[in-house]
């Protein structure tokens, strides 16, 4: 037992105090519970003076408890509110005012002792004895600075893109809603800027996903330089961007338009490689072309897709009659996709011919579709939305094996052995497995690699002329034979030439078809023809329509052509017939006699 001193006026007594050793104990135990639990606790008596403080309350506050002990609470917990940076109202007196638990307002900031600051949420709660009289308050808080600025961090996070840190999808439909709220009070316009960059996934895959970050990031920085402040700048995923230009007329737009087209085309510098990136851009105004966010964007969306097709780095404004075409192209894709499955792509074939024997070397295949519902889908019509869409590689590979495929049956029927010639697309050239798929078909076929002749435009292969020499000459090195097809409407340099292990140049029928006698000086066509010529080229000139073409082309000793003089595409069977009946032909009425 402990010995207590008790004080009189006269003396001092020495008495023994019998203690309660359960109440002792759960004391006890009450305050071991207050020091070991996260929350700080700090109770205070009727006077507001702080009779206890827990450890988490010592380390929150940063006043120890021996120094905190008879101190009015507002010294020792002094908040504010964190917004107004006001005193915020004193939790205790109200309590003890009306008898009843408080919790504080959101935003509140405890200044600590050293000054320094942190945002903490708690409830404050009245003490009674056992005769339920009122005694004091207890204050239950904790620090909830990490949790909101985590909180902070996720919803920054959920509304902007990663990459970038511009506003995602969701928060723009957000700022375009409220733009539409804004303008509809004020009668004012505003303007959407759909922006897709041309040919990007190009630079992904011949310079890899890290370098086309770097330039996705490079794009935004421009694109907020060429903005108000006011605007947003938002990026949607790929490489696809829009803008959001606030209380914007159409001159407005069209002028921000340009601006980014000239801004977007000075070269980036991504790990020491010089780009060059260009861009298309649908614009949509507020209310003439949508009175809500998904509106705006889809018409906004389309017009891109008409400005891609007037060319690259180029812009177009929304206009009803886009929604019509939109509608065919959405069709369009919706039955290309099951076009395979269903069976509905055919090939034709185009003889091509020795201008000077008539003999058919060969014939070029080309693609048709024969659907149902769309009856006959013109080439010019569904393989600009098949690239769009991604759909040419499955598309392509189809085509080489089913050429392959009939170029052999001719072969095994006895049939002269003729080439077949395949235009292969950018994306085609340009995906991973395009040589492997190559080798593929020529043995699942077993057609030998020298009858298969594979034809490229200019602008594929001067996309990136490394990689380009590359992939051709592994297609080099199997046997097969490769042609650059519209040859003289690119912009390639004789040494870029030069550099590909090309055996045929065929020339574009647009200066085919310029050829009006055989007198005509043909300037272009003479000195493509010449230059193929000196570097031991097959050439072979497209689209021949008249006698006058065909004795400019045999005068300039142009080896071979193909063109509606002779025939046009046919389908398989026509073809087999023309080449088991007589495979020199003289002109096209020859081709219907044979046909008959």
């Amino acid at each position: 037992m402990d010995n207590t001193l008790i004080r009189s006026e006269n003396a001092v007594i020495q008495e023994p105090i019998v203690i309660d050793e359960s109440s002792y104990k759960i004391k006890v135990r009450a305050e071991i519970a207050l020091n070991s639990i996260s929350d700080a606790v700090i109770c205070t008596d009727i006077d507001c003076n702080i009779d206890y403080m827990n450890i988490a309350a010592e380390k929150i506050t940063g006043w120890p408890r021996d120094e905190a002990f008879g101190k009015p609470v507002n010294r020792i917990f002094n908040i504010i509110n964190g917004i107004t940076r006001k005193p915020a109202f004193d939790p205790v007196g109200l309590v003890l005012q009306i008898d009843k638990p408080r919790v504080l307002a959101p935003n509140t900031v405890l200044i600590k002792r050293d000054g320094t600051e942190v945002e903490i949420e708690d409830s404050t709660s009245p003490i009674h004895d056992e005769k339920e009289k009122l005694t004091g308050v207890v204050i239950v808080f904790h620090d909830v600075s990490a949790t909101k600025a985590m909180a902070k961090k996720m919803e920054h996070a959920a509304q902007h893109d990663f990459l970038t840190t511009l506003p995602n999808r969701m928060l723009l439909n957000d700022r375009i809603e409220q733009a539409i709220a804004f303008a509809s009070r004020h009668h004012t316009q505003l303007a959407v800027l759909f922006l897709d960059l041309d040919n990007f996934k190009h630079i992904n895959d011949s310079l890899g996903h890290a370098a086309g970050d770097k330039l996705l990031q490079s794009v935004a920085k421009r694109l907020q330089h060429c903005v108000r402040v006011s605007d947003t700048v938002s990026r949607q995923g790929g490489d696809e961007f829009v803008i959001l230009l606030a209380e914007s007329k159409n001159e407005d737009a069209a002028l921000t338009a340009q601006k980014i087209l000239v801004d977007l085309l000075a070269l980036h510098e991504i790990d020491k490689n010089q780009l060059h990136i260009t861009t298309s851009i649908g614009i949509s105004v507020y209310p003439a072309d949508g009175t809500d966010a998904e509106t705006l964007l889809k018409s906004a969306d389309t017009a891109m897709y008409c400005a891609k097709e007037k060319g690259r780095n180029n812009y177009q404004f929304f206009t009803a009659q886009m929604n019509t075409r939109a509608t065919e192209r959405l069709v369009i894709e919706n039955n290309l996709r099951l076009a395979l499955n269903h069976q509905q792509f055919i090939l034709h074939y185009q003889p091509i011919v020795n201008l000077t024997t008539g003999k058919i070397t060969g014939a070029e295949a080309l693609l048709r579709w024969q659907n149902s519902e769309l009856s006959e889908v013109s080439p010019e019509t569904f393989l600009p939305v098949a690239i769009d869409s991604g759909l040419m590689v499955p598309i392509g590979r189809w085509v080489l094996r089913q050429a392959c495929k009939q170029a052999k049956a001719w072969q095994d029927k006895g049939l002269p052995a003729i080439s077949i010639a395949i235009n292969i697309s950018a994306q085609e050239f340009l995906h991973k497995d395009f040589v492997e798929d190559v080798k593929a078909v020529l043995v699942e076929t077993r057609l030998a690699a020298e009858y298969l002749e594979l034809e490229f435009t200019e602008p594929v292969l001067m996309r990136d002329t490394d990689c380009s020499t590359q992939i051709l000459q592994q297609l080099k090195e199997m046997g097969v034979k490769l042609a650059v097809e519209d040859f003289g409407t690119g912009c390639s340099s004789l040494s870029h030439l030069q550099r590909f292990p090309i055996d045929v140049l065929k020339i574009d029928q647009s200066f085919v078809q310029s050829i009006k006698s055989a007198k005509d000086d043909g300037f272009i066509v003479s000195a493509i023809i010449s230059m193929g010529n000196s570097l031991k080229l097959k050439v072979i000139a497209e689209g021949i329509e008249t006698t006058h073409q065909l004795d400019f082309l045999t005068a300039r000793q142009c080896e071979e052509g193909q063109g509606h003089f002779y025939s046009r595409p046919i389908d398989a069977e026509s073809f087999t017939l023309l080449l088991s009946k007589n495979h020199i032909l003289v002109a096209n009425n020859q081709l219907m006699d044979i046909l008959v």
